[in-house]
């Protein structure tokens, strides 16, 4: 019996013209490409800039360092720990913040009792594809004057009241293999201001603000740094299948749409066991295919899925303020957090399912319910 894999990302001719096409060139290191990738996803998100680099993690870091974020940020600590890891490395101190554990995603509510004199930025996450309640976020932002970022790794293509996630604050994106596009390894940062749009830029290539494309049409060899910078540049090679995947975002995000419909059809008769929805105002684009298993059976499930070739997982447990790199960390007590760290369980989501590995997936559930 084949495995259903829990991701697997769609490529196609496509993606590999545009590869052979740039190897051909000669041109490998950021470049064209590159540029491309930029302006096609600020134009899909309708900002003003997009940078590229080479993970979701580099642009929370940068977003955090190019503003010169030293005080506390606000996250939620169930997040995949890169979110509190950007914080921290970009010398800052992460406060963490509970959820609401209907949807994963940090709860407005709960944010004037973590705020302190000290707070500078708040991070959300937005879990899973769907967004946070942005309206809620933005009044709090903008009451007190931070900087607002957006975890933006699961959501491309995710809206709330028809704005895009990554359009609200400082969005970063990630293209690793399981989220809505890849490059294999890839992130962004998206902003309407374009003094952070630079220096970021700048960042990103060592502190020097020509990027290598720019600098090889120049006369002479002069290269000089602004400040110390990093090498986080994305290679035109990886960006050329970027290129090729924003052409196909909305086709594959609605078939997330529509395999997401057929499981939560085939699934909501199972009684007990909790279901995605879909907030008033979002747009959902499932990234993951997540659930909630009642009665300490969610360990159990997952073995039982993964003998049926079925490859379930779970995000995220531990939540980061029990990692080790955390303890104790926690300002206050995360009880939604931490239930559903202990009840989430994460089945097959990608664009290419089918039929067949979808009544796969309903039938394994099902009679694990039944005999459970």
């Amino acid at each position: 019996m084949d495995k259903i894999p829990l991701c697997r990302a769609a490529l196609g001719d496509e993606e590999r013209q545009a590869v052979l096409e740039v190897l051909a060139s000669g041109w490998l290191t950021d470049g064209p490409k590159t540029r491309q990738l930029e302006q096609d996803l600020a134009d899909y998100l309708g900002v003003g800039h997009a940078v590229a680099m080479n993970s979701c993690t580099s642009a929370l870091f940068l977003a955090l360092k190019a503003n010169d974020i030293r005080g506390e940020v606000l996250l939620p600590s169930f997040t995949f720990v890169a979110s509190a890891n950007a914080v921290a490395t970009a010398g800052a101190t992460p406060v963490f913040v509970d959820i609401d554990r209907r949807d994963g995603n940090l709860d407005p509510a709960l944010l004037e009792a973590a705020l302190t004199p000290r707070t500078e930025a708040l991070m959300v996450v937005h879990y899973a594809g769907q967004c946070c309640r942005m309206d809620q976020v933005r009044d709090f932002v903008e009451r007190h004057g931070l900087l607002l970022i957006e975890d933006s790794a699961e959501t491309l293509g995710g809206t709330y009241e028809g704005r895009p996630s990554g359009s609200w604050g400082v969005g970063c994106f990630s293209f690793f293999p399981t989220k809505n596009i890849t490059t294999g390894e890839g992130g962004m940062l998206t902003t309407n201001d374009e003094r952070l749009a630079r220096r970021v830029r700048t960042l990103v290539g060592h502190g020097i603000p020509k990027t290598t494309q720019e600098r090889s049409q120049m006369p002479g060899w002069f290269r000089a740094a602004e400040e110390p910078g990093y090498n986080f540049r994305l290679s035109n090679l990886l960006a050329a299948i970027g290129v090729e995947q924003m052409k196909k975002l909305e086709g594959l995000n609605q078939a997330r749409r529509d395999n997401a419909a057929r499981l939560i059809e085939g699934l909501k008769g199972l009684e007990g066991l909790g279901l995605p929805r879909e907030n008033p105002g979002c747009r959902h684009v499932y990234q993951m295919f997540t659930i909630t298993v009642p009665g300490g059976r969610r360990d159990q499930l997952v073995e039982h899925l993964r003998a049926q070739g079925i490859e379930a997982s779970v995000h995220f447990d531990p939540p980061v303020h029990l990692h080790p790199a955390y303890a104790g960390q926690a300002h206050a007590p995360l009880p939604q957090t931490e239930w559903l760290s202990k009840h989430i369980l994460t089945l097959p989501m990608y664009p290419h399912m089918g039929a067949p590995a979808l009544e796969r997936i309903i039938e394994a559930i099902g009679g694990f319910w039944g005999h459970a």
